[in-house]
């Protein structure tokens, strides 16, 4: 087996990260249903945090559980909100357009690791969007490798 970088390294790093956290939120602000949440009310920090965020489930430093929201404060903060039942594959589009925007390397095998993954962690968002909806406490962070989700 070959050792290869983790997929944060492979992409380039935390300024990878950092240009697709800014192309998918210009993304999302384009799109007729996904630019509302992310036109109203974003912590100042989003881009910072959705990039550390990202970045970590890829293989970097703990950025977003060091700020101790951890996977279930990601969770908590989309959930209950009734999103409709596009939303995921609207938000994948997006993110695989950004992927693009960002300039990360087009490797077929490392587009499909980003894209699985978005599949993903989108549906499992989605999944606490119904009104009424409880989010564990003590989820687990996602961790994606070449491989996929780490167990």
């Amino acid at each position: 087996m070959v050792n290869r970088p983790s997929v944060y390294d492979y992409a380039g790093g935390a300024p990878a990260f950092a240009a697709l956290a800014t192309a998918l939120h210009e993304r999302c602000l384009e799109d007729p249903v996904l630019n509302h949440p992310f036109s109203h009310d974003l912590n100042p920090e989003h881009l910072h945090r959705l990039a550390g965020y990202l970045g970590e489930v890829f293989g970097g430093p703990p950025a977003y559980s060091t700020l101790g929201d951890g996977h279930s404060g990601m969770l908590l903060i989309h959930s209950q909100s009734g999103a409709q039942d596009d939303l995921p594959t609207r938000f994948v589009t997006c993110f695989d357009l950004a992927v693009d925007d960002a300039g990360l390397p087009t490797d077929p095998e490392f587009r499909l690791v980003l894209h699985d993954y978005m599949v993903w962690a989108t549906n499992e968002v989605h999944s606490y969007s119904p009104h009424g909806s409880l989010v564990p406490e003590d989820a687990p962070f996602p961790r994606w490798s070449w491989s996929g989700l780490e167990t």
